[in-house]
C-alpha cells in the first residue's frame, strides 16, 4: 500500500503525465489544498524550460491558495534557471504549508525547504517519498551517483526462456506488451545493446507507436568493432536518426576505418577500457553516459549483457515480460553467465510488482543492494 497521503498521490500521478518529456528535469506534480479542506489547485512540470509544478498550481488555484497547503512531489527550487525560483512564487501566493516528498539533490536547487521555512511556512518533508524516488530513480542515481539509473528488460516465456531452441525471440508477447515496451523505451534517455544482438536482429532501437514519444540514444557495445555499415541502428533511410543518435562503444583496438564508417552513417564511435579481453569495462561506459547527461538506460541486450551487468554490480531494476507459452529445451534463459554456485549469493530482488498486460504478465523489482544504497542516499531521515 502507498504511504502517501491522498493529495500526494495525486500530485504523483499528475508528475507521471509528462514521462519522457521533462529531461534533464526531473518530473514533478503539485496538489493545493485550500484552508477549507478542498483541492484547488493542480499542476505538473510540462517539459525543461516551462513552469514548473507549483506555479501551474497556484495560477489553478488563484486566490484559493492563501492560507493553503502546497503538496509537490520534489522540494521547490531556490534558483533562478531558465524559469524564477518556485519559492517566490509560493511565497507570493500567501500559502501556510508546504509539504514535499524529497529533498532536491541538485545543488543549485536545493535549499528551498529552508527558504521557506524563514519566511515563516510550516514545511513537512517525506510523505510518498519512496514513491517519489521511484518515479525519479534516474535523476537521483545521477545526481548523487553521477551515472545512469541501469534497468533490465527480457521477454520471457512461462518456463523461463528468452528464445527458441532455433534462435527465435522475436515477439514472444502480445500487442499490449509490445506497445508498453515502446512506452518504457521512451520514457528512457539511452537504449543498450550489445553486439550479439544487433548481429542476430538487427534492430531499429527506436520507439515506435506512442503518440508524442521520443527515441532513446541508442548504444552498442562491440568491443571488437563488428558492427557493419548496414545495419538499422546507423541506417538513416529507415528512421528519425538525426533525433536518435548512436553511440558505438569498443575497446582500443578498433580501427580508423571503422570508426569512420560509423560517423558516415550518423553515429559515434567511443572507445573505453577492457574489463577483461574481449568485455568493455561497463562502469565506464556508464560513466561516459551520465557525462552526456543521460539518467536511465534501458538494456534490452540478451543474457550475456545482462548477466554482465548483474555480476557488475550495475544493475538497478528488472522488468520482465512473461508470455503464456512454453518453450522447452536447452533454450537460453534471461540472464547468462557462470550462475552463482550458493544461493546466499543470488542478487535479491525487492519491491517486486506484477501487472497484466492482455494475456501477458508484466513484472517489475529493483535489484535490493542498488535501491537500498539509493534511497539511503535520498530518502529522509
Amino acid at each position: 500500500m502507498s504511504s502517501a497521503s491522498a493529495p500526494m498521490r495525486e500530485a504523483l500521478r499528475w508528475a507521471r503525465r509528462a514521462i519522457g518529456r521533462t529531461h534533464p528535469n526531473p518530473l514533478v506534480g503539485a496538489v493545493i489544498v485550500s484552508a477549507a479542506g478542498a483541492p484547488v489547485g493542480r499542476g505538473y512540470h510540462h517539459r525543461a524550460g516551462e513552469p514548473h509544478a507549483e506555479v501551474l498550481a497556484i495560477q489553478q488555484a488563484g486566490a484559493l491558495a492563501r492560507g493553503g497547503t502546497l503538496y509537490v512531489t520534489l522540494e521547490p527550487c531556490r534558483h533562478t534557471g531558465r524559469t524564477p525560483p518556485c519559492t517566490d512564487a509560493i511565497r507570493a501566493a500567501g500559502l501556510a504549508r508546504v509539504v514535499y516528498a524529497l529533498p532536491d539533490p541538485h545543488a543549485a536547487a536545493a535549499g528551498g525547504g529552508e527558504v521557506l521555512r524563514r519566511a515563516g511556512l510550516a514545511v513537512e518533508v517525506g510523505d510518498g517519498a519512496e514513491e517519489a524516488l521511484e518515479q525519479n530513480a534516474g535523476y537521483f542515481s545521477w545526481t548523487v551517483r553521477r551515472r545512469p539509473w541501469v534497468l533490465l528488460k527480457s521477454a520471457v516465456s512461462a518456463d523461463g526462456k528468452v528464445a527458441s531452441v532455433a534462435g527465435q525471440s522475436k515477439y514472444l508477447t502480445g500487442p499490449a506488451a509490445l506497445a508498453d515496451v515502446h512506452r518504457l523505451r521512451s520514457a528512457a534517455d539511452a537504449i543498450l545493446v550489445g553486439i550479439g544482438t544487433v548481429l542476430a536482429d538487427d534492430p531499429l532501437l527506436t520507439c515506435r507507436g506512442i503518440r508524442g514519444g521520443r527515441d532513446p540514444v541508442r548504444v552498442v557495445l562491440d568491443s571488437a568493432g563488428r558492427l557493419a555499415p548496414s545495419a538499422r541502428v546507423l541506417n538513416p533511410r529507415e528512421q528519425r536518426w538525426a533525433g536518435a543518435p548512436t553511440l558505438v562503444y569498443t575497446g582500443h583496438g578498433t580501427t580508423p576505418q571503422f570508426e569512420r564508417q560509423v560517423f558516415s552513417r550518423g553515429g559515434e564511435v567511443v572507445q573505453v577500457d577492457e574489463s577483461e579481453p574481449g568485455r568493455l569495462n561497463l562502469a565506464a561506459v556508464l560513466a561516459d553516459l551520465g557525462e552526456r547527461g543521460l539518467y536511465t538506460v534501458l538494456v534490452e541486450g540478451g543474457p550475456t549483457i545482462h548477466a554482465a551487468f548483474i555480476t557488475a554490480g550495475l544493475a538497478d531494476a528488472w522488468r520482465a515480460y512473461w508470455a503464456p507459452l512454453l518453450l522447452g529445451g536447452p533454450a537460453p534463459g534471461p540472464v547468462g553467465g557462470a550462475g552463482v554456485a550458493q544461493l546466499q549469493d543470488a542478487p535479491r530482488l525487492a519491491k517486486s510488482r506484477m501487472v497484466r498486460l492482455g494475456p501477458d504478465v508484466r513484472w517489475d523489482a529493483y535489484f535490493e543492494v542498488s535501491w537500498k544504497e539509493l534511497a539511503s542516499r535520498c530518502l529522509p531521515d
